[in-house]
């Protein structure tokens, strides 16, 4: 990919905190002994009678069904080769965490120091009573396929070599849709499949059973076509060969339709691709750097319908569109394998999906105005939170049909909302504001570049291309970190206020011009602007930055009162607000105000609750709103039920379209079943909240502050709501994760002031 990965960024990533990229959390309550005598002895004897007595209870009463075992010898590691179990263990960390990022599968990396593939089939046959399904993962060809088909056999629950069969899975979902563009069916076609590994094998197995006549194949391998005349043919290879009596890549794709290389970078020319039949089809597959770049297969054939496996072209053919919602389809049903009907009904499930019209959300996340079934969008985009409800169902559905499924799903509409419930849909937000901001990265300021957290968050900003960072402080402060942990930071522009006299003193001018009503002379101007924020704040205020970050080191107050004074809010709004989103694996909440206002009046409230409402609009979520307090409906006296009621009444005639009420209590405002049955008149009892307003600051910062702590959540914020150009606000003592978030947020934020919109 074209991201920059430097070794000791993925080494630190891989040891901070705790070593690895998984844990075990427990599902159950356990902090009573009562709690612990139920998890353990003698209470856990019950279900274990149950499930002797049958064996499919194991479903019912521990985690199996939603266990995926990811298991590898590490001896075809891509990239990498064979490099044994140990060294394999952080890829198969890795694969563990997209079945949990992207399908709310629970998964365990098992690695097999074992290369012969007899022992290998036994140790991985014995560990069935264990996982609902098994993902095989870099064994290296041929003993691949014969562990796959061997314990395919011999086992009862869903298993697939990934790499031999997720390729497969995309590219052909890939290529029905580039043939219906070009109109060609795939009966007729001549296809050059260049490689001969694992997934090159699936890849044309596939194929053929969409409808490629094997005298149209043509496979490729490192010494040239595989025909019938070459000698020491293995059987793997043999079934693939062609009669015809060509030896070379080059005459392979003379007057081919498609290409698929599964191989190495840059094999295949311009003039291999001029060669080729009209619109032709090309997936160059091989990574990092596919068969032939891009843009020089685009510049040769202009015609050319092409893919690869980097995210920074269209077409993408990413195997994360594939695993994750086939192994969810298998296990909601309890399949007893993945056969080719389940494979085939995700291949027909990506492209069908490809041409329905695309949701707003996919548009925020790829930061572009138009996605449309063509060319460039022949299979949707990863982040597309529609893949779960198109592709597992469309599995689970093929399961049933081809009568391996033990749980046959009833209710399919019930299926979907327990799919988005258990994948926890919202936890893509951040994947979402990272992936806009790459589209059109902004200038970002940071007040205090003279610190260390600040240098790597910008180094990660520069990298990525999130943003394009300014760096302002000490010149020599700044240069020794970078050199002291050998950062590269030569894109970012270094701003020492020491050093720009004249801009400070037409900064100094401005800020005079604002604040001499105010008591301010010309030289108290000169001394606030020697204040790094005030000095950012001047710089955005000027355009020669487009988003103020600070607040790492100083208190919330101190760091956003010069922009407020410098910059001020936006046309129309009259207050700021200060809005934390909170993750945690029951969804994306936002809260405020929790940074800026003490004791906001009834008419500030109702600011606040406009300023919320439209920033979760922004994030493409629906606000639910409940405005916070002691109090349900009436239920106690007090100043702040009084002032929450009187807000709420007037909230709801200036926002009448906005789902919102209160006063309610925080606890109530999620439980919809306790609204139903006592406030079933609430404008939440539908789908509870999921925007708090608080009644004062003590309230929104208490909150969010011990969530953070003992609740177990991940927040982003504060977002700060309301101004006329970007400016956030860091929490004290930032990691470089939240800078990074941060910041990506204000681009985001200055992309939407570029259009006059705000946060």
């Amino acid at each position: 990919m074209s991201n920059k990965i430097r070794k000791q960024d993925a080494l630190n990533y891989h040891t901070q905190g705790q070593p690895g990229k998984l844990e075990v959390v427990p599902t159950k309550m356990l902090s009573t002994q009562h709690d612990l005598a139920l998890a353990y002895s003698p209470g856990v004897a019950e279900p274990c009678k149950e499930i002797a007595a049958n064996k499919e209870d194991v479903y019912k009463y521990t985690s199996k069904g939603n266990l995926v075992a990811v298991i590898s010898n590490g001896t075809a590691v891509l990239g990498l080769g064979n490099i044994g179990p140990e060294a394999s263990k952080p890829v198969m960390e890795g694969k563990a965490v997209l079945f949990k990022k992207y399908a709310g599968i629970d998964s365990f990396d098992i690695e097999i120091d074992e290369n012969d593939p007899d022992a290998f089939i036994k140790i991985v046959k014995a560990l069935e009573p264990t996982f609902g399904g098994v993902n095989l993962e870099d064994i290296k060809a041929p003993e691949c396929f014969k562990i796959e088909t061997e314990l395919r056999e011999l086992m009862n629950i869903p298993i697939m070599h990934d790499d031999q069969h997720g390729t497969a899975i995309i590219s052909s979902a890939a290529l029905l849709n580039a043939l219906e563009i070009v109109g060609k069916k795939i009966e007729e076609i001549v296809l050059v499949v260049n490689g001969a590994g694992a997934a090159a094998v699936s890849c044309t197995k596939l194929y053929f059973a969409l409808g490629l006549k094997k005298e149209n194949l043509i496979m490729c391998d490192s010494k040239g076509v595989i025909n019938l005349q070459r000698d020491n043919l293995d059987e793997s290879k043999k079934q693939f060969a062609t009669t015809r009596k060509i030896t070379t890549l080059q005459e392979a794709v003379k007057g081919a339709d498609v290409f698929v290389g599964l191989s190495v970078a840059d094999i295949l020319t311009q003039n291999d691709i001029k060669a080729m039949a009209d619109n032709p089809i090309v997936f160059a597959l091989a990574n990092p750097n596919p068969e032939i770049a891009y843009d020089l297969a685009k510049k040769a054939r202009p015609d050319v319908i092409m893919g690869t496996g980097r995210s920074d072209h269209p077409n993408q053919i990413n195997n994360v569109l594939g695993f994750p919602y086939i192994f969810r389809g298998a296990l909601d049903v309890r399949a007893t394998e993945i056969n080719e009907e389940m494979k085939l009904a995700a291949v027909r499930a990506l492209a069908a999906l490809a041409h329905e019209p695309v949701p707003d959300i996919v548009f925020q996340a790829y930061g572009i105005d138009r996605i449309e079934f063509g060319r460039e969008y022949l299979i949707p985009k990863p982040l597309d939170p529609r893949l779960i409800t198109r592709v597992s169902p469309a599995v689970a559905k093929a399961a049933m049909d081809s009568g391996i499924a033990k749980n046959p799903i009833a209710d399919w509409n019930v299926y979907e909302q327990q799919l988005l419930k258990r994948m926890g849909i919202d936890h893509k937000l951040t994947s979402r504001i990272i992936d806009l901001a790459k589209q059109k990265p902004k200038h970002i300021l940071f007040a205090e570049a003279d610190h260390i957290k600040i240098l790597k968050a910008a180094q990660i900003l520069q990298d990525e291309k999130i943003a394009y960072p300014i760096l302002l402080g000490s010149r020599e402060e700044i240069e020794k970190l970078i050199k002291e942990h050998s950062l590269e930071l030569g894109e970012c522009k270094i701003i020492d206020p020491r050093e720009e006299k004249e801009r400070t003193e037409k900064y100094a001018h401005a800020y005079h011009q604002k604040r001499q009503r105010k008591g301010i002379t010309y030289k108290d101007a000169l001394r606030i602007m020697r204040d790094r924020n005030a000095f950012g704040a001047m710089m955005v205020e000027f355009g020669e930055a487009d988003a103020l970050v600070s607040g790492l080191t100083k208190d919330y107050p101190k760091t956003i009162l010069p922009s407020l004074q410098i910059i001020g809010m936006a046309e129309g709004v009259n207050r700021v607000a200060g809005m934390y989103i909170i993750m945690n694996k029951k969804g994306t909440f936002f809260f405020a105000d929790c940074t800026v206002n003490q004791d906001p009046t009834a008419d500030e409230l109702v600011e606040i609750i406009g300023l919320a409402a439209s920033g979760v609009k922004f994030f493409d979520l629906e606000p639910r709103v409940a405005v916070l307090s002691y109090s349900n409906f009436g239920s106690s006296k007090g100043d702040i039920p009084t002032k929450t009621r009187e807000a709420v009444k007037l909230a709801k005639a200036k926002y009448p379209k906005l789902i919102l009420d209160g006063e309610i209590q925080a606890n109530v405002a999620f439980d919809v079943e306790l609204q139903r049955e006592i406030y079933p008149f609430s404008a939440l009892a539908d789908k509870g909240a999921n925007t708090l307003i608080f009644p004062n600051l003590a309230a929104g910062n208490i909150a969010y502050k011990l969530l953070m702590e003992i609740g177990g959540a991940e927040a982003i914020g504060p977002i700060l709501l309301g101004m006329k150009k970007p400016v956030h606000i860091l929490q004290l003592g930032s990691s470089i994760r939240d800078i990074v978030n941060m910041a990506a947020i204000a681009v985001v934020d200055a992309q939407l002031h570029e259009k006059n919109e705000h946060l």
